[in-house]
């Protein structure tokens, strides 16, 4: 039997581990928690300072005998669980469960599985940090707490709401989408006329054509008009140039959150899939930890990246850089998600999901080590010998790639209008020749919905949940039906557009679609009467900035500074007492809204939240002849169905 037993959390970990250390050592998996909170509703002794009950699990007892038989007959026991506040309860929970000695019981962590890294690791051990337990602890019982008291209450006083549950970071993360659809909703989009003229310049006898915009919009149709009109037989003429050197830096490496929001840009991977295929690369070991809100890089990696963009791009490609994190409570890791060796631009299969998330984290961090890219922007001014307005057309020319050689970051913005490109030569006063101008009517846009990468970001800025609890929020709040992700066709609209050319105005109408939409998140109606009833009656619970001093308070008591009683305390009280109030005293939600009367019955039309689900009612459950219902379907719901559409579903089936 080997001297020494090293557990850690997963399989594949414990594969790649052993390759690095001896026959002294014998590594073995605890397949994640060996034990978690009762499932029971007095799992957490209130009345004993909130003393968690823990269990250990059917499936998991074969695994704690035998860790228990290997524990004993070892010389010393090594815990080398992953280093955030997760990974040091598991290591807690060993200790306890195995009857291990915390002062005894050898604790290691690493950001990277590689054998300097593991072999590093072994030479310097430490005990299991109190504080990190702690404060896992108090995340973990007060979202049980939450849970366990607020999804009785939904029952009751929810429609339709037998099976529903409620979490604190879930609930305020829904709240955001509610809102955002709330603000798409109520949208009213307001149209103007962009104004564009297509000119010709003469460039050592060769024509050029460019293209410019007028800086102001026209509110009205017959603004627009009259500014072509004045165009008619007016001259145009160069009246300044404007070179100015410019520069764009790269981004940092990535984080936990710019990891997610990049691979769903470049790679269309859903959160969690991206948090899958990461945690088999950091167990492979070939990239760092990948729960992590630093953009910090060690020595190794920034000097490995010099030596790689030196020898494969040259040296004024190369600027080494240290980048800061922007979240001061940061306490997760070390250092920026990387590969382990920056010299392997590629890994195994390159199509495969791990090859191709491996290739966007060795180009980004290569990238960050990489110099400016380098630009002259020019920008002219068109005079009109008619208008005051003057056109504008601006061009861009790279005069030196710098890290856009390898990697340009994605943009969770839509394209624009703007006119960006080459210019020819143009001098101040130079006459031009105008093709066309053209005003086009265009509409404001509402805001975006979100994707998950882009609520990620948004979760991240409002400092609610932090890099380990982004995907499964994001995935629970979809399996608890409050949110979908799904796809919208679009609609048509219309809009209008005049020409100005030879010397008329012509117009015409054209058609676009808008609305269209994919991979976007939706509140569902249950979603949206939950999140209402919450906010209404637990405005606290559900206020952005207390869901972040919470999270701040974890921080706290990680570093030492708070106390997990108090904190735990200090939030349950006043939540509990919100429970009872709100449990004897709020009416029952239906989210029933009138939509008018049916012409042939005279009877009232209502849409609510049935026992089944969104629905139409047609009459009322005190009439003597029984209502009528009709299921909510497609992209119909609660807050947009019209009393036309609901007639239609309530005369379904029909017979043909």
């Amino acid at each position: 039997m080997a001297k020494n037993l090293l557990i850690v959390e997963s399989p594949a970990k414990a594969k790649t581990i052993e390759k690095y250390l001896g026959a002294d050592f014998t590594v073995k998996s605890s397949f994640g928690h060996i034990r978690d909170l009762a499932k029971k509703n007095d799992a957490i002794a209130i009345d004993k300072d909130y003393e968690p009950v823990y269990v250990i699990p059917e499936d998991k007892k074969k695994v704690v005998t035998e860790l228990k038989k290997l524990a004993k007959s070892a010389e010393t026991v090594w815990l080398a669980t992953d280093e955030d506040r997760e990974g040091e309860a598991i290591s807690w929970h060993l200790c306890e469960v195995l009857g291990l000695n915390p002062a005894e019981t050898k604790r290691i962590v690493f950001h990277e599985i590689t054998k300097d890294a593991i072999l590093r690791a072994v030479q310097n051990p430490r005990t299991i940090n109190e504080n990190l337990v702690d404060a896992q602890q108090a995340r973990r019982i007060i979202d049980r707490l939450v849970g366990f008291e607020l999804s009785p209450l939904l029952w009751r006083k929810v429609s339709g709401g037998s099976s529903l549950s409620a979490g604190r970071v879930q609930s305020v993360a829904v709240r955001l989408i509610v809102e955002r659809e709330e603000k798409i909703t109520a949208f009213t989009p307001e149209s103007s006329f962009r104004i564009r003229g297509e000119f010709t310049a003469d460039d050592q006898g060769k024509a050029r054509e460019f293209t410019a915009e007028m800086e102001k919009r026209l509110s009205e149709q017959g603004d627009a008009q009259t500014y072509l009109e004045a165009c008619i037989g007016a001259s145009f003429s160069v009246s300044d140039v404007q070179v100015k050197p410019s520069k764009r830096s790269p981004a940092a490496p990535f984080t936990t959150s710019t990891l997610q929001q990049e691979a769903s840009r470049k790679l269309s991977f859903s959160v969690s899939r991206t948090m899958a295929v990461a945690q088999k690369l950091y167990e492979s070991g070939a990239i760092t930890y990948m729960r992590t809100d630093s953009v910090n890089l060690s020595d190794l990696a920034l000097n490995q990246a010099k030596e790689t963009i030196v020898s494969n791009y040259g040296e004024q490609y190369s600027h080494t850089r240290q980048f800061k994190t922007k979240n001061s409570s940061a306490q997760e890791a070390h250092e920026a998600i990387r590969p382990t060796d920056l010299t392997m631009p590629r890994l195994g299969d390159e199509d495969s999901p791990e090859g191709r998330l491996y290739r966007l984290i060795w180009l980004r961090t290569i990238a960050s080590q990489m110099s400016e890219a380098q630009f002259e922007k020019t920008t002219v001014r068109i005079d009109v010998s008619t208008r005051d307005e003057d056109f504008v057309a601006k061009g861009e020319v790279m005069t030196f790639d710098g890290f856009l050689k390898v990697y340009n970051e994605g943009t969770d913005e839509e394209a624009g209008d703007e006119i960006e490109g080459l210019l020819p030569p143009l001098a101040v006063s130079q006459d031009l020749a105008m093709n066309r101008i053209t005003a086009t009517e265009r509409f404001s846009k509402p805001p975006a919905r979100f994707t998950e990468a882009s609520l990620v970001r948004e979760m991240e800025a409002k400092g609610i949940g932090r890099p380990s609890t982004y995907a499964p929020t994001i995935s629970t709040i979809q399996k608890r039906g409050y949110v979908e992700k799904a796809e919208r066709e679009g609609k048509e609209r219309h809009f209008r557009v005049m020409v100005l050319e030879e010397g008329k105005v012509e117009q015409k109408q054209e058609t676009e679609i808008i609305g269209r939409e994919k991979g976007k998140l939706f509140p569902t109606d249950i979603g949206i009467l939950v999140n209402a009833f919450l906010t209404e009656h637990f405005d606290t619970v559900m206020d952005y900035g207390f869901t972040a001093r919470i999270e701040q308070e974890f921080d706290e008591i990680a570093a030492g500074s708070r106390e997990r009683v108090k904190v735990i305390d200090e939030f349950y009280k006043p939540f509990h007492t919100d429970i009872e109030k709100t449990m004897e005293e709020a009416e029952r939600v239906t989210g029933e809204r009138d939509l008018g009367v049916d012409p042939k019955s005279g009877k009232k039309v209502i849409a609510r939240m049935g026992r089944y689900g969104p629905m139409v009612q047609l009459g009322a459950s005190d009439d003597e002849e029984k209502p009528r219902y009709a299921k909510l379907v497609g992209e119909v719901n609660l807050g947009t169905v019209t009393l036309e559409q609901a007639l239609k579903l309530l005369s379904l089936p029909r017979t043909l």
